[in-house]
C-alpha cells in the first residue's frame, strides 16, 4: 500500500528584478518513490492572477528531484545539474530550474517547504528511504 502527501503552496516566479508572477505550485511526495519529490507548476498563467487550479493537471510542468536536495537547500545552497535551491531573503527559499528552453528562479515560503517536507517524514522517516524501495519494479520501469 502506498501513501502520498501533497500541498498546494503559493509561490512567485521571478519574471525580474521588480517582476514576479503568483503561481499554486502542487508539492508531492509518494511512498512508493521514497526519495524523490514532485513540483508541478501550471503549463499556463497570467501575469494577473494566480496561476494553476488546486492539485495537479494535464498539462502542468512536473519536476521531479531529490527530497534531501529539497532539504537540504533550506539550510545552505544545494543542487549540481538542473535543480538548485537555497535560503532566499527574510522566510523564503529559491528553487532554481534549469533547461534547455531557459532558467526558471521560484521563491518559496520555506516555512511552507518545511511542513510539506515534515509530513513527507510522517510517511517515510529520513534515512529509511531504502525500505520503501522495490527494486524489481524500478527495474522493469528502466528495462520497459
Amino acid at each position: 500500500m502506498h501513501a502520498t502527501a501533497e500541498e498546494t503552496v503559493q509561490a512567485r516566479l521571478i519574471l525580474s528584478a521588480h517582476r514576479s508572477a503568483r503561481l499554486r505550485v502542487t508539492l508531492t511526495y509518494r511512498t512508493d518513490d521514497p526519495l524523490a519529490v514532485r513540483m508541478a507548476f501550471p503549463g499556463e498563467f497570467s501575469l494577473d492572477e494566480p496561476a494553476g487550479p488546486a492539485g495537479p493537471e494535464a498539462g502542468d510542468i512536473v519536476w521531479v528531484f531529490a527530497r534531501r536536495l529539497l532539504a537540504g537547500g533550506l539550510e545552505l545552497p544545494s543542487g549540481v545539474g538542473d535543480v538548485h535551491v537555497r535560503p532566499g531573503p527574510g522566510r523564503s527559499a529559491l528553487v532554481e530550474l534549469r533547461a534547455p528552453e531557459g532558467t526558471a528562479l521560484v521563491r518559496f515560503d520555506a516555512t511552507d517547504l518545511r511542513h510539506f517536507l515534515w509530513r513527507s517524514r510522517l510517511l517515510v522517516p529520513e534515512g529509511e528511504e531504502h525500505l520503501h524501495l522495490d527494486a524489481d519494479s524500478a527495474l522493469a520501469q528502466l528495462l520497459g
